[in-house]
């Protein structure tokens, strides 16, 4: 089954509005002069939750080929729970894809599998693409339990969800050691993972799905090293986070078919 590829740039909290408003349209003039094709790869950029209204008008009033997405969502429909955004409105926003259990969340915030599970929810019933993000940390890789690890994250997340909705969103795997840190997977560990998580979804659901489901790599992904994680037969894109803030960098990477292995 063809899959086509994801470049989704997770901003951080780095960039501001008038920042991200540059940087998207830098993008797109990048990618319009190299006469990027954009139906092969599918770009998505993941502002801040203050500059979503900014770029999203940007995206749309200039028709972009470009999607929005955005960091986080809230488990929760609606209430009293001061700071937190919703589904709802994130899809008002012309969000589609969110990413979910980001490492930094688990790690900063103490999201478990639960709370994963419940915004994988949240955001599929309001239309969102959910980016399931699962990783392993240093002394779990180091002990070779990573597989296990990450296919337990995997399992919990879409636990109770139907073929349908799962062949849909996208998984990304991030070892938590590689992120921000220079350090990256090696092709082969990016693929031994990425290989175990669909194998996880077919045993879970069905092979069809399975096939349908996209899986990203994220972890210090660069220009040098994109054209070989991507030439591995389960990564179907990347989940980009300090080199998706420069436009060059970023275009660069959603360029990989351009590069050599």
């Amino acid at each position: 089954m063809a899959r086509t590829p994801l470049i989704a740039g997770n901003w951080k909290m780095v960039l501001d509005h008038q920042q991200g408003t540059l940087l998207v349209q830098k993008l797109d003039w990048t990618l319009k002069d190299a006469k990027h094709d954009h139906g092969a790869v599918e770009v998505a950029v993941l502002p801040s939750h203050t500059s979503l209204r900014t770029v999203q008008t940007l995206i749309e009033g200039d028709r972009l080929a470009l999607k929005l997405g955005a960091q986080d969502v809230s488990a929760h429909e609606s209430g009293a729970y001061t700071g937190e955004v919703s589904a709802a409105q994130l899809a008002k926003l012309g969000v589609t894809y969110v990413a979910v259990g980001h490492s930094e969340r688990r790690q900063y915030h103490g999201e478990d599998d639960a709370v994963v599970r419940a915004k994988t929810r949240r955001a599929l019933e309001h239309g969102l693409t959910p980016i399931v993000c699962v990783g392993e940390p240093l002394e779990v890789r180091r002990e070779g339990t990573h597989v296990p690890f990450t296919v337990a994250q995997v399992t919990a997340a879409l636990e109770d969800l139907q073929p349908a909705q799962v062949a849909g969103l996208v998984l990304a795997y991030e070892p938590v050691w590689a992120i921000g840190t220079g350090e990256f997977a090696s092709p082969a560990d990016a693929q031994e993972v990425c290989e175990a998580l669909r194998a996880a979804v077919a045993g879970q659901f069905d092979a069809a799905t399975a096939q349908a489901v996209r899986v990203l790599y994220g972890g210090s992904v660069k220009p040098a090293n994109i054209a070989s994680i991507m030439a591995q037969p389960d990564v179907d894109g990347a989940l980009v986070g300090g080199a998706s803030t420069d436009a060059g960098d970023f275009a660069a990477i959603v360029r990989y078919r351009e590069h050599p292995a």
